[in-house]
Order: C-alpha cells, then structure tokens, then sequence
C-alpha cells in the first residue's frame, strides 16, 4: 500500500459524502479533476518529501544550543517547502493571501502530511490555526502583517495556555499581562509548548492567554500574540528546557518563561478564552487527522506485511501468507474498517464545518455549527485513538518484527499515545459533548445526528441491507441512552461518571453510520482481497 492508494480511497469516500455534494454547489472552484490533482500532488509531496525525514528525526531528536532548539536535519528546508508549495495556505482567506479551499479539501490531504511525518505537522498545525485566529480576531495591521508570513511558513506560531499548576483547569492560569505606558507586558512560564522555539522560521508568534485583572477563573483572560523578536531584538522569551518524551521526538516540546515580555492584544480584553476556540477547534480536527495518517500508514503496512509473510499450513506444502489464516484476516479486517470509517467521519464533519460556513440561509448554517459542534469531539478523541489502537493492532498482526524498530509501527505507537491528552483529553471531550452539546443546547446537535444519519441509512440502494438495519438499531439504542442521559441533569456527579461511556456510545453510532457508508465504497474489501491475493 502507497499514499497514492490513500489517497485514492479518500478521493472515493468524499465522492461518497453527501455534503461535499452541496459544497460543490456552493463553491464552483471544486470540480473533480482539479480536486483529485490536487490530492495526487498531496500524496506525492508527503511521500517524497516528507516521509524520508520520519524516522530519521525520532532517532535524531532536538536539542538547545545556546539557549536555542536546533529541530532534525532536514525538518528547517521541508518546512519552508511546505509552504513555498502552498499547502500551509490552503484554507487560508484569500483576502490574507490564502487560496480560501473549503475545510474538506484541507482535511483530505492532511491526513497524508500527517502519514508522512507527524512531528513536523505539529508546526503546521498551529501555525495554520493561528493564520484563521488572527484573521478573526487581530487588527488588520497586525493580521495583514503577520498571516502572509505565516502562510508561507515564513514565520510560525504556536498556543501558549498550559502551565505547571493549570493545565485543562484553564481558569486557573497565573501568567499576567500589564498595561505599562500603553504597551502590554506579559510574565509567566507556559509549559506543554509544541515547537515553543526552533530553527525552522525567522520569527515565532506565541498565541498566548494571559490574566489582565483580579476576575475569577476564565473571566479574568485575555489573548495576546507575543513575538520571540521585534526587528533585531529578542523579546524576553526563555526557553527552560524541552521535555523528555516518549514519542514525537522531532518536535520540541518546551517549557517557556516570559519575563516582561511584549505583547499585542488580540480582540476584546477578558474575551480571551472564547477567542481563542478559534485555534482550538482547528487542531482538534487537526488531531483526528494525525491519528487517521497513522492509522492508515499501519492498516497498510499489516496488510502488506502479512501478504508476504509465509508461516503454517501444510507441511509438505509451501507455506501460504498469513492473509490467508482466518485470524489474521479478522484483524486486518477490523483495522481497515475501524481506519475507513474514521476517513468517512473525519470527510463528513469537514463537510459540515464547511456548510456552516457556506450555505445561504442562516438557519441552515446554525444547524450545521450545531452538528460540528457535536462531532467534533467525537473526531478529535477516537480519531486520536485510532493512531495508538491501529498501530497496536498492526504490530500484533507483525508479531515480534513489529516490536523492533526495524519497523515504524513501534514509532507510530509511541507518537500517537499523546494524541487522546492534548487539545482536550479523552475525559474532557466526553465532558464537553454531554454538558454542552447535550445539556446545554438542549440536544440540537443530537437531534441534527441522528436525522442526518437515518437519512443516510435509508436512502436509495439500502432496502433490505443488513448493515444499515444494524447501524439503525445501535442508532435508536443511542437515541434512548442520550434520552436517560438528558434527565440526569439533577444528578451531575452520576451522569459525569457516565460521561466516558456516552461518549463512546455516540462514537459506535457515528462509525456504525459510517461503516455503511464504506461499504458502500467496496474500499474495505478490495484491501482485504489484495492482502490475500
């Protein structure tokens, strides 16, 4: 299996998406063929340029020299040519210098950076959403400034909220922001930073949430953009260390101490929370997206793998692969299931997010907010889950082979177990999709779901197909725990400790829809045939 294969299969479920339909309607610039280029070009890039710097930068790792992080060799050049191609500004407003592509087409390729070195993409990812924060919520000066050096990986950005005694707790943070002679000056240590400093970009823009007065929790938060430099000058930017980790050893992660340090206020003072979500949103689907990439490389690599393996069988016979043991074939066919749908989820919520955007009635837009608001933590947890549990599952298919590095599934491993604790953890997600998008409003986005997905399963060419009734019944078994769920909204504490398990309730929904939809696309069973051929 290639990126080109990925790529194709993709290109197929979108085909197979009914809301990318509608984005073609409303956008007259994604025809077919300019859309496969772009994804065949994508793929290409990844392979080509991307995938050679993987596993030379896990064994090479970063380091500070002189109070510098120096990142892999290779990691500075493969950047700037990330963005010199354009595929940092795809989604980029085209007022900003962007090319303005719906969120779909972003979402079709990412995955396959992701495949082809994920500690890299870490760089992209946030320097990416802070071009969409800032276009949303800097001054025009400021934004004009700094998104088309951003979106020509130029310069880079990262978020700064983490710190040693507030991580998800965020109304706990202590980093200040004082308004001094008309310029705001920031003290504080941020921890957690991704690429918080490196050698990759001329200048780095730190998206960093600070307290500007004495109100409680999240109230009191404001959001600044803190260059490591003005012109020539250093800002008062330390770097303290970066951390030890047990994956993503291409990107550094540090620790960062802010001693005076100038800032430029982003939108309102004391809104910083609720603009920052801007940022936030996107690297969460950026993070479903990592874990798809590496699904999907290690669903390849098991079924290439055990296409050639030979091992059992008669012995006075050749020994047949062991695609042909019917064990081995429930594996890899649990892993390409488990990774298509995940495709089929991540292309239908990007659909969404983009309707909510581009359709032309206002109630149809805030009905897709509503539903990718109830997705989307549904996307980033199990698309996260799906980098660590399919490379797990393709290293037993590989036995003792894939435990060594003589193979990269032990790397995929390592790199995707961050995946379910940053950008929100798996608790906080769960959390969120029942205290918000169920208590809160009242249920819309589960309302939108299941409507959106009975359509689906039961539309032309589904009468009397066994995998769209099945999908129906775990749907209307989630209708009713959603239903017992709603009324214990007096019982808190009791329905918070059920949270984990609705979550994954709404997540066996979501891909029992979307299985169907896969099978629809014949993508699972072509691999599993080409793996035993």
């Amino acid at each position: 299996m290639s990126f080109a294969s990925q790529a194709a299969r993709t290109i197929e479920l979108l085909k197979a998406t009914p809301g990318w339909a509608r984005v073609k309607d409303l956008r007259s610039d994604c025809d077919d063929e300019t859309v496969v280029a772009i994804v065949d070009e994508a793929a290409r890039f990844a392979e080509t340029v991307l995938a050679p710097l993987n596993v030379r930068a896990d064994r090479e790792g970063c380091r500070v020299v002189d109070g510098r992080v120096r990142t892999p060799q290779g990691f500075a050049a493969a950047f700037r040519r990330y963005g010199e191609a354009g595929w940092l500004s795809m989604d980029v407003p085209e007022s900003f210098g962007g090319q303005g592509v719906p969120l779909v087409l972003q979402s079709v390729c990412a995955p396959l950076f992701e495949r082809g070195c994920v500690a890299l993409m870490m760089a992209v990812g946030s320097t990416r959403a802070a071009c969409h924060l800032l276009a949303e919520a800097a001054d025009a000066e400021v934004a004009e400034e700094w998104i088309e050096q951003l979106s020509s990986a130029q310069w880079a950005a990262t978020i700064c909220i983490s710190e040693p005694d507030a991580g998800s707790d965020v109304g706990r943070l202590r980093t200040r922001a004082v308004l001094n002679d008309g310029e705001w000056r920031i003290s504080g240590q941020k921890i957690w930073i991704s690429f918080g400093d490196h050698d990759m970009a001329t200048r780095i823009g730190h998206c960093l949430l600070a307290r500007t007065n004495d109100q409680p929790g999240t109230r009191g938060l404001s959001l600044f953009l803190v260059p490591d430099r003005f012109g020539d000058d250093r800002n008062c930017v330390t770097v303290e260390r970066i951390e030890e980790k047990m994956g993503l050893h291409g990107s550094p992660t540090c620790a960062l101490r802010f001693d005076n340090a100038r800032g430029i206020l982003l939108g309102a003072e004391g809104r910083g929370l609720p603009q920052l979500f801007t940022m936030i949103e996107l690297m969460r689907l950026q993070t479903g997206c990592q874990g798809l990439g590496l699904a999907s490389a290690a669903v390849d690599l098991a079924e290439q793998y055990a296409g050639e393996r030979r091992q059992g069988g008669d012995p006075n016979k050749p020994a047949p692969v062991i695609a042909r043991h019917p064990d081995v074939r429930r594996q890899l066919d649990e892993m390409r299931l488990a990774t298509e749908s995940l495709r089929a989820a991540v292309l239908e919520l990007a659909t969404v997010m983009d309707l909510a955007r581009l359709e032309t009635g206002e109630a149809e837009r805030a009905d897709m907010a509503a539903l990718s608001g109830w997705m989307l933590p549904l996307i980033k947890n199990f698309g996260a889950d799906a980098g660590f549990t399919i490379s797990n599952a393709a290293i037993q298919v590989f036995g003792g082979a894939g435990y060594t590095r003589d193979w990269p599934l032990e790397q995929y491993l390592r790199d995707a177990r961050v995946m379910t604790i940053y950008e929100g953890t798996t608790g906080m997600q769960a959390i969120d999709l029942l205290t918000r998008r169920l208590w809160r409003d009242g249920g819309k986005g589960l309302d939108l779901f299941l409507s959106r997905a009975r359509r689906d399963l039961t539309g032309p060419g589904l009468d009397g197909c066994a995998e769209a009734d099945v999908a129906l019944q775990v749907l209307a078994d989630f209708e009713k725990l959603s239903a017992d769920m709603m009324a214990m909204q007096a019982e808190p504490d009791k329905a918070l400790y059920r949270a984990d398990a609705y979550l994954r309730a709404a997540w066996k929904a979501f891909s029992a829809w979307m299985a169907v939809r896969v099978a629809k696309t014949g993508s699972q069973t072509a691999a599993a045939e080409e793996a035993a051929a």
